[in-house]
Order: C-alpha cells, then structure tokens, then sequence
C-alpha cells in the first residue's frame, strides 16, 4: 500500500508517518522504481501500535523503549512493567497539577462575577497583578518529546 492507504487504514497524517520513519519507530518503507513508499500488514500494525501509545500520553522515548521490548519477543517483559508504572505516575502528577490550575482558574474567575466594562476587569486585574504561580515539585513529563 501507498503512505495515503497507510494513513487512511490507520487514521493517521501523512506527516505524521513521515515523522514516525524519521525518528526511527517506524521502519523506513521501501520504494518502487516509481519512488513510492510502499507499505505493508507490519506497518499498519506498528503504526497502530505507535498510534495507541500516543493516545495514552506515551512520550515517544517510551514508545521506543516500549518497541524495542516488542521487537525482543524472548526478553523479559519487567522493564515494560517499570515504564508503565513511571507512566502512571507522570499521569498522577500532571492531574494533581492540572486540578491546581483549575482551582487558580475558578478562583481568578470569581473575581469577575458579573460584566464590567474591561477596565474593571477584575479577571484582567487579576492576571495583571498576580505573578504566575509556581508549583511546587511540579516536574514535566518527559522533556522535549510531546
């Protein structure tokens, strides 16, 4: 199949795939004469599995070390277990943060409980004035690869 099959049948961009290739989780197709990619089953399924991954918030250092474990059929599957705790708790982390964001969002809102005129914005006030918090033991998921 052509890259537009291969998006099409796993609902993926097309410079998606190509980034994919690029960084190595995705095997580079090989080319017609024509120089068309050509794909195959093992690259819907990869994709699909990359694709799935991503929707759990899988960083895509994760998804490598995650592929490299499935490429190793034979090999112990308790680094695979490890990630996935890791993974959790970056997820738990990033919910406690995203529930203090909300809490700073209700209470900036309360600030502005009916409309003024914008000079007397208390929300814009609000964001004036305050500094922008700091979380405290706030930590980012895994840096630079969402």
């Amino acid at each position: 199949m052509k890259i537009g099959q291969l998006a099409s049948a796993t609902d993926t961009p097309v410079e998606t795939i190509r980034y994919y290739e690029r960084e190595g989780l995705l095997p580079v197709a090989p080319r017609t004469e024509g120089n068309y990619r050509v794909y195959d089953e093992a690259h819907v399924q990869r994709l699909s599995f990359i694709r799935h991954c991503r929707s759990l918030d899988m960083a895509l250092d994760e998804i490598r070390t995650l592929l490299r474990f499935k490429d190793a059929p034979d090999a112990d599957c308790a680094g695979v277990n490890d990630l996935l705790d890791a993974h959790i708790g970056h997820v738990a982390q990033r919910i406690r943060e995203l529930r203090a964001l909300e809490r700073q969002l209700v209470d900036l809102r309360a600030q502005c409980p009916v409309a003024h005129a914008t000079e007397d914005c208390g929300i814009l006030k609000g964001l004036a004035s305050e500094p922008a918090p700091h979380v405290p033991g706030r930590t980012r998921h895994v840096h630079g690869v969402h």
